[in-house]
């Protein structure tokens, strides 16, 4: 009596190319068909299938049990009948028919013309649509999808963790049309594409497609991927996911079967994946924090540190009434006539006068705060203010790490200073770790309320101390008002 082979533990999967150690390396004259064949072969070459937990099975192989299938060829001779069995096979079961289908070459070079990007594309079955993917330029950045499944943030953390450099293609579902003796027909792709990771603008360059039935899950990845991650992917997430009895019948260590475990695998199982449950939740929430906090914090740094002309006057603005000054803005009600800003502390005012320079600052600009202070009698007689502030961004054309620290160096010309010059950089370090007590001193040109203008001060009480300070802190360790 005939007994079944033991269940090896490995699962099934379809691969639509040759065992590429049975492949060998073409001749150099030998049709450039063969050569594409064979380089076909080495994308797979190196997979550890052993340890992922699952066995390749190539052209020419029965892939009627295959639990999933990788890049399935539509082409007679090239695939098409392997993957019409694994479909079917996948069918008489009532299981999921689970592919994975990579976009694009990411060995060729890109090719451009006045048509448009460098395309790529891949055919569902029987050529009802199409998912077409147009090559991204170099140095994208490529983000995870909000809201993913556990499965799926897995895949995407996979491969942007070891394919962050790309190639990327950006996806989209497109009809095909077909012309016949009646005419043409246009088969739309019938299904939803949800992005898994995505570009700067949102579309997706890593995607799953479900079909309306349900009856196909396809993962669309681009070319170049590291395989040994995909395949453990596979195994460990994706077919635990969403074709659990394919692990079952052949054993797998990867399968889980709730109603086999003991107690303790149970609550070790179910505390797993509330862990993970609430880790992705938490670690979205955190991620949409860090968002909001860089979208706060990019206007002021990017007007402090580079900003010219009313952008930096405005930017300045912020930072003083955050230090806990009144502003007003003297351009809006005066026009050219005065400084750009009127700051006033505990019944202490000062004109802020705000310039920048793409060089050394020069030493003019101090004459035009004293010049607004000898007219300001003539425009505010009612409102008498006798000191100012100059803040300069000076240099801005360079790194601020190139900077100098001071806005000016000559001795002779510090000394004979009247009012504060304060560098943008020195600000920013304050308004960076909320040092306000630092940004009162500066602009006052004095010790305020016996407040110390190094250490930085929290801006709520019991707030935690600002990180420890690196070039902007040995910056601003004493670039306080530059006078005597």
């Amino acid at each position: 009596m005939a007994h079944s082979a033991a269940p090896s533990g490995l699962v099934a999967v379809h691969v639509a190319v040759q065992n590429p150690a049975e492949f060998p390396e073409p001749h150099p004259d030998a049709a450039p068909y063969a050569q594409e064949l064979w380089e076909a072969t080495q994308k797979y070459e190196g997979i550890d299938w052993d340890r992922a937990g699952a066995e390749p099975r190539w052209l020419g192989t029965d892939t009627g049990t295959c639990a999933a299938a990788v890049n399935p060829s539509n082409y007679y001779r090239q695939g098409s009948d392997e993957f019409a069995r694994f479909l079917a096979g996948a069918a008489s079961r009532g299981e999921t028919a689970l592919i994975i289908a990579t976009m694009g070459d990411a060995t060729a070079e890109p090719r451009y013309s006045v048509f448009g990007g460098d395309t790529a594309r891949v055919h569902f079955p029987g050529l009802m649509g199409q998912i077409v993917g147009k090559r991204l330029g170099t140095g994208s950045e490529i983000a995870l999808a909000p809201g993913l499944a556990p499965v799926d943030q897995d895949l995407a953390l996979r491969i942007r963790n070891s394919s962050s450099d790309g190639p990327w293609w950006v996806m989209q579902a497109r009809p095909v049309m077909m012309e016949g003796s009646s005419g043409s027909t246009v088969h739309h792709p019938e299904g939803q594409l949800s992005p898994i990771l995505v570009d700067s603008l949102g579309e997706p360059v890593v995607a799953r497609w479900t079909t309306s039935d349900g009856k196909q899950i396809w993962y669309f990845l681009p070319d170049g991927v590291n395989w040994n991650t995909v395949v453990g992917w596979l195994v460990q997430r994706a077919l635990p996911a969403h074709v659990p009895a394919a692990l079952r019948r052949v054993r797998s260590p990867h399968s889980v079967n709730p109603d086999l475990e003991t107690t303790a695998e149970s609550s070790a199982r179910l505390a797993l994946e509330d862990l993970e449950r609430h880790y992705a939740a938490e670690k979205a929430r955190l991620e949409a924090e860090l968002e909001q906090a860089k979208e706060t914090a990019e206007p002021v740094r990017s007007g402090l540190l580079f900003g010219t002309g009313s952008e930096l006057v405005d930017t300045v603005a912020v930072v003083l009434r955050a230090a806990g000054f009144d502003v007003t803005d003297l351009d809006e009600e005066l026009g050219t006539k005065s400084a750009d800003l009127l700051a006033v502390l505990d019944d202490q005012a000062r004109l802020i006068e705000v310039k920048s320079e793409g060089g050394p600052a020069k030493e003019a600009l101090v004459a035009d705060l004293e010049r607004h202070l000898a007219t300001w009698p003539s425009l505010r007689p009612e409102r008498p203010v006798t000191h100012g502030a100059l803040v300069v961004n000076h240099q801005h054309k360079l790194d601020p790490a190139q900077r100098t620290r001071e806005v000016y160096g000559r001795p002779e010309f510090l000394a004979a200073l009247q009012h504060p010059v304060i560098p943008a950089t020195s600000l920013f370090e304050w308004w960076r770790t909320e040092n306000w007590a630092a940004v009162r001193t500066a602009v006052l040109g004095e010790q305020h309320h016996g407040t110390d203008l190094i250490e930085p001060t929290p801006a709520k009480s019991g707030a935690p101390a600002p990180p420890r300070r690196g070039f902007w802190s040995r910056l601003g360790r004493s670039a306080g008002p530059t006078h005597s």
